[in-house]
């Protein structure tokens, strides 16, 4: 019989699944205590009696994937994660290091949809969705590996997180959950390519937490030429829904904004932003943009970088060029992507 995976699951169920196994119901509100702090067996869990622990390692697992392997870029600190999921694919995550604490980048699917031109995440299709747990799980086992508490989450990952988002909302319930990790909703941060119906829906749900829209480029041919998601949600159309967030929540958006050298970094492409954005409350996150090989694609300097931020913030526009980590090791904005078996061996 197919072991039942317990991470992913809340507190009331939890509870209904002791009860279900003629255990008292608060037994489920320690046991997802343990697997919020990290436990990866039930033989850890000290306060349950052996032979519930036992019961329990015989008719369910904790976890939901593995740590295939583990990069480190000496430079920054920064270290990806090869996730090895229970059916055999492979998603990756990034722990970053910053002063205000540490951060994890967390994919919400195994590839990805979208099909952005420069990004790594699309190549070799998308596969499915990931579990609540298994964004979770990434969560735990970089801290297991790293030894570093994480106190802050970007879902920036592999995957748009809004096509999945019944799986992303419970996970990040699950984060939040006093019972267990009780991260502030303040310190996370969801970035969607640009799917309104659920930014309207997403403002309803978690209006203190913080949201980025993949922006890229300020005219619908343009955009569409290296985002196809906009073909479906036109450009006027999603700043429009930003400007709605931003109004419902009083919250700032962020507009992440990959430059591409040749492509989206001209004096015109800036004074293009500056009309669009110009009065809204939002912060352009200017990331020069990191290279793909099979993309052909290059980033603009940052020299160049910093020149566009300049003449954002002197027209009233907050921005900041993306600090670069992970870059040595391939774990940088936009390098995220699946592996196959072979690649691995």
């Amino acid at each position: 019989m197919e072991k039942k995976t317990l991470l992913g699951l809340t507190v009331d169920e939890l509870k209904a699944y002791m009860k279900d196994m003629g255990e008292p119901a608060f037994r489920g509100k320690q046991l997802f205590a343990w697997m919020m702090r990290g436990a990866r067996s039930f033989s850890e869990m000290t306060d349950l009696s052996l032979k519930l622990r036992e019961k329990l390692d015989e008719a369910a697992c904790i976890g939901c994937l593995d740590v295939l392997e583990m990069q480190s870029d000496k430079k920054d600190g920064t270290r990806k994660f090869l996730f090895g999921l229970q059916d055999g694919n492979t998603v990756e995550g990034v722990f970053m290091k910053y002063r205000y604490g540490n951060s994890m980048c967390v994919s919400s699917q195994v590839g990805c949809k979208m099909g952005c031109r420069f990004c790594a995440s699309a190549i070799g299709g998308f596969v499915r969705d990931l579990s609540a747990g298994e964004m979770l799980d990434q969560i735990l086992s970089a801290e297991r590996e790293t030894g570093e508490k994480i106190d802050h989450l970007v879902v920036m990952g592999m995957g748009e997180p809004f096509d999945n988002y019944e799986n992303l909302a419970r996970f990040l319930r699950l984060l939040h959950d006093p019972a267990g990790r009780n991260m502030s909703y303040r310190s996370m941060t969801v970035s969607t390519s640009g799917i309104i119906p659920v930014i309207a829906r997403f403002a309803d749900d978690f209006p203190q937490a913080n949201l980025a829209i993949s922006l890229h480029r300020l005219t619908d041919r343009g955009r569409s030429a290296i985002m196809p998601v906009n073909e479906r949600y036109p450009l006027d159309d999603l700043l429009a829904a930003a400007e709605a967030y931003g109004a419902k929540t009083g919250r700032r958006i962020t507009f992440e904004y990959a430059l591409i050298k040749g492509e989206n970094d001209s004096d015109s492409d800036v004074e293009l932003m500056i009309r669009k954005l110009r009065g809204m409350l939002c912060h352009v996150n200017l990331i020069p943009l990191n290279r793909v090989e099979e993309t052909g694609l290059d980033g603009s300097s940052r020299k160049r970088a910093e020149e566009i931020a300049a003449r954002l913030e002197r027209s009233g526009i907050p921005a900041t060029v993306r600090r670069e980590l992970g870059s040595e090791i391939d774990g940088a904005c936009g390098q995220l992507r699946r592996r196959a078996q072979q690649e691995r061996e």
